[in-house]
């Protein structure tokens, strides 16, 4: 098969994974709430499954040494994964405090960026300044942002990935057609 034939199959997979992803993104912001509380759920299930296997693989480990760390942490994933799964909401409201304050930090140092970089100051200062925003926003409206804002950025994350591998496609088939 030749180069350009390749570069065309990539193209058309890329527009239909570009496509669907732009759709689900669509999908997930139309419905936040339940994006958010599928988002909990697979972090429960994801961290019990991850520590019991991680359990399992430590019994392989007990003449290695390693035994004890990997026997923790297996047990510590999934003490976890079964406390997120027993109290979904707290957990919405934890990973929400968590994005916040992830928000404000974030900003702030964008805006210490900017005094100490020159080039493209307004960009550091400008994004740090949203960043704050979005964290104070966060972080004083913690019942209300709780239940919508994890379904929101997964919402936003999918529909930018989408368009982003659309762009992909389209500027891999314009440079391959030249």
């Amino acid at each position: 098969m030749s180069q350009v034939a390749i570069e065309r199959r990539r193209t058309g997979l890329d527009v239909v994974v570009g496509i669907l992803l732009v759709l689900a993104g669509l999908y997930v912001l139309a419905n936040v709430v339940l994006a958010t509380a599928i988002t909990a759920l697979f972090i429960g299930w994801f961290a019990l499954v991850s520590g019991i296997v991680e359990l399992i693989g430590s019994l392989f480990k007990i003449k290695s040494g390693n035994f004890w760390s990997h026997a923790l942490g297996g047990a510590v994933l999934t003490v976890f994964g079964i406390v997120v799964l027993r109290n979904p909401a707290v957990t919405v409201v934890v990973l929400t405090v968590l994005a916040g304050a992830m928000f404000l930090s974030t900003g702030l140092m964008r805006v210490f960026m900017a005094v100490q970089v020159p080039a493209g100051r307004w960009a550091f200062i400008l994004s740090g300044l949203v960043s704050i925003a979005l964290g104070v926003i966060v972080l004083f409206n913690i019942v209300g942002a709780s239940f919508a804002l994890l379904g929101t950025l997964l919402g936003v994350q999918t529909l930018l990935e989408g368009l982003t591998i659309l762009m992909v496609g389209r500027l891999r088939k314009v440079t391959s057609s030249e």
